[in-house]
């Protein structure tokens, strides 16, 4: 008889809900309107291609052999020109190449979370964030960007704040440039460093585009970035998430302690999903594919919440976001069953989002997020039809 391992506590506490987000998409039938999921029309297929067949042939030593830890040291800078290029005084020495934002997500825990250590969030919040911390165990605290006062007290202590600015994973919600800047004045106050998370910030539809907590944080300031903000950005939403290609950009001392986390994480990234990544910034791929997912993206957005309207207006509110990848759907009824809601939901053909397992805190009330990037104006329709019937058959069996 074979002895089982003993596993670490936290797989406990951990959750199946992303698998079943990304899982859900080879159900027949099924409308996946839970996982944060661009639309694979918009991947440059042939492009990449010739790309990656370029690279693998003229830099065989770059794409296919180990690497620098901190990234392929064209693709940093290549990155930290990008960032020159909005005010922020980087350079290759900023930036450190991360296996998509998840890692860099991970290697920030490890990186600055002892076992109970505080982290400032603004709640409802990144699963993935949540889950890439849990081994950490640390403890949370909301943020009320509303209230300056209770912004500091909340990272007053905290190993660092945690929020998604633009378009805000899981709720959509853009934070204003006051609330930036209150931020800001409560980190420079408290001493307290800001991960601020930035997968979305290309998916801006409507209005001006507002600067960064980075690029907010470097204004006025002479010599190279030392501020408190840690910068992660990603490919996945502005070309495509198969690459797992990410960046943190920080102070230098901050790349060095996180390249070291890294090394023991997996020693380098990979060469040739980082090669392709720098061909298509050099060819201009990336710009090239930006307002195509726009318009696809923005007449989808305004599809889904014409579709709640119709459908679920008694049900739901919502606030139609100017940019990303989700709408927040509160219930007005606050005492709806959400999980309940989300199996009678798959039962009907449709998987969406329960709110709580963004929300530990409880923060909000029920809620679902809803994602509009993968399915087309029609798909988006019958699925809030059919979620319309889930509610009717939850409300039945409740009765």
């Amino acid at each position: 008889m074979k002895a089982a391992p003993q596993f670490a506590d936290w797989l406990s506490r951990t959750n199946d809900v992303t698998s079943r987000f990304i899982g859900a998409a080879r159900i027949p039938g099924l409308i996946n309107v839970a996982g944060g999921l661009p639309d694979p029309s918009l991947f440059p297929v042939d492009a990449l291609a010739d790309i990656a067949a370029r690279a693998i042939r003229e830099h065989p030593q770059d794409t296919l052999a180990y690497g620098p830890t901190a990234g392929n040291p064209e693709l940093r800078e290549a990155l930290a020109a990008k960032f020159r290029a909005r005010g922020v005084n980087v350079t290759a020495e900023n930036v450190l190449v991360t296996a998509s934002g998840s890692q860099a997500l991970d290697l920030v825990g490890k990186a600055l979370i002892d076992p109970g250590a505080p982290v400032a969030c603004v709640f409802p919040t990144y699963l993935g964030a949540l889950d890439s911390w849990r081994p950490r165990d640390p403890s949370y605290r909301h943020i009320d960007l509303a209230d300056p006062a209770a912004t500091r007290t909340a990272l007053d202590g905290a190993r660092y704040a945690y929020l998604i600015p633009n378009f805000s994973n899981p709720t959509g919600h853009l934070v204003d440039l006051e609330g930036r800047e209150t931020l800001l004045a409560a980190a420079t106050a408290t001493g307290t460093p800001i991960v601020e998370d930035d997968p979305y910030g290309a998916l801006y539809f409507d209005g001006p585009r507002l600067p960064t907590l980075l690029e907010l944080s470097a204004r006025g300031t002479d010599g190279p970035y030392e501020g408190p903000v840690i910068h992660l950005g990603s490919m996945s939403k502005q070309l495509c998430p198969g690459l797992r290609v990410g960046w943190v950009v920080a102070a230098k001392e901050t790349i060095k302690v996180l390249s070291t986390a890294k090394q023991a994480t997996d020693l380098c990234s990979n060469g040739l999903a980082q090669m392709m990544t720098l061909g298509a910034f050099q060819s201009g791929l990336i710009d090239a594919v930006h307002p195509k997912a726009i318009a696809l993206y923005s007449a989808r957005r305004d599809a889904l919440c014409d579709a709640l309207k119709t459908h679920l207006a008694a049900e739901f509110e919502w606030e139609r976001p100017v940019g990303g990848m989700f709408v927040w759907a509160r219930a007005r009824d606050r005492s709806l069953d959400l999980d309940a809601l989300v199996e009678r939901g798959v039962e009907q053909g449709v998987l969406v989002g329960p709110g709580h397992v963004f929300d530990p805190l409880k923060v909000d009330g029920p809620a679902l997020r809803l994602n509009f990037t993968l399915n087309d104006e029609e798909r988006l329709a019958t699925a809030m039809q059919r979620l319309k019937a889930a509610m009717q058959a939850t409300r039945r069996k409740a009765a």
